[in-house]
């Protein structure tokens, strides 16, 4: 993603960004400005071209919005105020525009050459304006439909059978939360909305894998806080994701515990005697290092284990170390085609859902909240109400 590589690079005070984040954000940037130029002569090329001060002021906006996201991400990474999450809103919102007129401006031109190639109007260059004006208006459509299907979290039930699993925990729930992202985008209000759903779901647990917070410039405990009035009776559990790693990741954290979420580092807590793990992401990304945490933590084969871990991989070592179920976050799906596609190229079917790896059960959600375009097209946000049997 856009802010991995420059924010770990600036997070605990670094003074200054090495080349290769630098350079990582010049290739961005200059690919965002390529996607405008192409959209901007598609459609001047297809619907006209504005002419005087319109084509100056048009070209001007594109360039500007070009260079948005860029300069919102390091702004938002820096400072949290009313005109940093304003511009970083209206930047995200525009990502998320950008793709589906990228892609309409494609399927423009396809169309166009497809026109001309089969001959079936002597003239076609009368029908010129016509593609471009129908992509134009789906793109547009597209883009309002994800931003509306984005606010709807839908409450996913799936029923988890484990055959170790303690006669105590036969038919209590748990309530899986992953990928809030709280911060520009997804505030104090989402973070409302997200803890009063769990209210009236009343589980009996609740499982958090990672993205509570977007790693952005923020003030954690208010975003934190609703979740503070939950109090479902076997306890709240954590693990750190990608993004709870960006900037300060001790204030989220303490944060968290504030609020009465137990942060699993490296753990194992046994749950009226149900095993219940969580490793950070950054333990993730290296499979020695998990494969020592997990055998350093001593999971009893014979009794039923629930690990909390961000990404749905490293799925040998996991299975091998005799975990039951794992819960995963981090895909989104893709969250917005058309890449949703290559998500499923990288996670295949543990891009989302519940799939068994030999022995082990894993299941990866859509998340609730989203990264960067606050939209979502192909996939839904959800939260999972899982009922144990």
């Amino acid at each position: 993603m856009l802010q991995t590589g420059f924010m770990q690079e600036l997070k605990q005070g670094e003074p200054r960004l090495k080349a290769w984040p630098i350079l990582g954000i010049a290739f961005i940037q200059s690919i965002l400005l390529l996607a405008h130029w192409f959209i901007y002569r598609t459609w001047i090329s297809f619907c006209g071209q504005p002419g005087g001060m319109a084509a100056i002021a048009l070209q001007a906006m594109l360039l500007l919005l070009g260079c948005s996201f860029v300069i919102a991400a390091l702004l938002g990474f820096y400072f949290s105020n009313v005109l940093v999450t304003a511009f970083y809103k209206v930047a995200a919102i525009w990502l998320g525009f950008l793709n589906y007129f990228f892609l309409g401006a494609c399927f423009t031109w396809l169309s166009w050459w497809t026109l001309e190639l089969s001959r079936l109007d002597g003239n076609p260059a009368r029908q010129r304006p016509l593609p471009g004006w129908i992509f134009l208006g789906l793109s547009i459509a597209v883009g309002f439909y994800g931003l509306l299907n984005a606010r709807v979290v839908r409450i996913r039930r799936v029923s988890i059978h484990l055959t170790t699993l303690p006669a105590s925990w036969r038919g209590r729930t748990a309530l899986v939360i992953s990928d809030l992202h709280l911060g520009h985008i997804n505030g104090i209000r989402f973070s409302r909305r997200i803890a009063a759903l769990a209210a009236r779901l009343q589980p009996d647990a609740i499982f958090l894998p990672g993205d509570f917070f977007d790693g952005t410039k923020v003030a954690p405990e208010p975003l934190a806080a609703p979740f503070k009035k939950l109090s479902p009776p076997l306890g709240m559990y954590f693990s750190t994701g990608n993004h709870d790693e960006f900037g300060d990741t001790r204030q989220f954290l303490a944060a968290l515990k504030h609020a009465g979420i137990r942060v699993l580092n490296n753990e194992k807590v046994v749950v009226d005697g149900l095993q219940i793990m969580g490793v950070p992401y950054h333990d993730t990304t290296f499979p020695i290092r998990l494969r020592t945490t997990l055998e350093a933590l001593r999971i009893d084969r014979t009794i039923a284990s629930i690990l909390i871990s961000h990404v749905p991989n490293r799925l040998p070592i996991v299975e091998e170390a005799g975990v039951s179920l794992q819960l995963s976050g981090h895909t989104h799906g893709g969250q917005l085609f058309p890449f949703t596609w290559l998500t499923r190229r990288v996670f295949g079917k543990f891009t989302y859902g519940l799939h068994p790896f030999g022995a082990l059960q894993v299941y990866t959600s859509y998340g609730a909240g989203t990264w960067g375009p606050p939209m979502r097209v192909g996939t839904r946000p959800e939260v999972v109400l899982m009922t144990f049997e």
